[in-house]
């Protein structure tokens, strides 16, 4: 395999790099290198941060000079850039709902996931990269399940990335979803805290009193025929918790391939549904910049919209 030499770097660190560990700072820096490798070049001392040895948990300063040595790395082939002329990607510059210097809120549809991977060519974040090729800087603050539309938050800035994701950590993001499932819910349940545990063969996450707590707390927007409109709202945040906690009780939601209930599929199948019926469709949080609380609202799909309309009892 052919190999090629870098050149010796000298990057200066702003406020928006700052806060980094300089091990963390390098492999992103160096994506290619092992990160034995890394770890190497620090401990040799051939990276310089303001021409001193450093440590890998030392973290960078708004200021300072990182000297990264020449390395030699696998030459690898370039993939193909995204184009922004694919429908789908071009399609999400339509759904953006909000965005500024800090942060950018995608209203995601159903279908589209939020990274590439597993055989998907491409995710939400890289069409985004895509659609904004002079951005610096990218990345999801959280996620949501490739068939789940609905809002995505993602920060163009570290700091800010740093902050919102600190809301997350400290629970202060407040999250609402749309769920229609099947039957009539009663309102008693106003949450549910069954533990969840995550099979990490094939990511089927079920009720098991072994595993990590979970809350989601409910509320009945309207009772359709033979279904219920909830709103769904997430203490914690575990893999597909509103659809497992829904089916726990005996309300899978709507077009679910994995907790759902195919009788239910064709049932509202006959209204023109055919996607999960599952939709991130209010978040309130605090600005990383203006420290402002912001409430961000995203319409459902008109596809899901004719649906509670056609099932409304008459």
């Amino acid at each position: 395999m052919s190999e090629i030499r870098t050149q010796v770097q000298f990057v200066d660190i702003d406020s928006d790099m700052a806060g980094q560990r300089i091990d963390n700072f390098l492999r992103n820096q160096l994506k290619a290198l092992p990160k034995s490798m890394v770890y190497r070049i620090v401990r040799k001392g051939e990276v310089r941060v303001n021409k001193k040895r450093v440590k890998a948990e030392y973290k960078l300063q708004a200021g300072d000079i990182v000297r990264i040595p020449p390395v030699t790395l696998p030459a690898t082939e370039e993939a193909p850039a995204l184009s922004t002329k694919l429908n789908k990607v071009s399609e999400l510059e339509h759904c953006i709902l909000y965005e500024d210097e800090h942060v950018l809120i995608l209203n995601k549809p159903s279908g589209t996931a939020v990274h590439g991977g597993s055989g998907l060519k491409f995710g939400a974040i890289e069409a985004l990269r895509a659609l904004r090729p002079d951005a610096r800087f990218l990345e999801l603050v959280h996620r949501i399940d490739r068939d789940t539309s609905g809002i995505l938050l993602v920060a163009k800035k570290r700091s800010a990335l740093r902050h919102l994701q600190a809301q997350f950590r400290e629970k202060t993001v407040q999250k609402y979803y749309f769920a229609l499932v099947m039957g009539e819910w009663k309102s008693s349940i106003r949450k549910v805290t069954a533990p969840l545990l995550k099979n990490e063969v094939n990511s089927i996450v079920r009720v098991n009193p072994n595993g990590k707590a979970s809350e989601t707390r409910f509320k009945i927007i309207e009772k359709l025929n033979n279904a219920t409109l909830l709103q769904a709202s997430p203490i914690t945040g575990r893999t597909h918790q509103i659809r497992v906690h829904t089916q726990y009780t005996g309300h899978p939601i709507a077009w679910d391939d994995r907790y759902g209930d195919r009788r239910f599929d064709a049932f509202t199948g006959k209204v023109g549904l055919d996607r999960l019926f599952l939709h991130a469709a209010n978040i309130k949080f605090i600005h990383p910049g203006t420290e402002k609380e912001m409430d961000i609202s995203a319409p459902m799909e008109n596809k899901l919209q004719r649906a509670i309309e056609r099932l409304r009892v008459k």
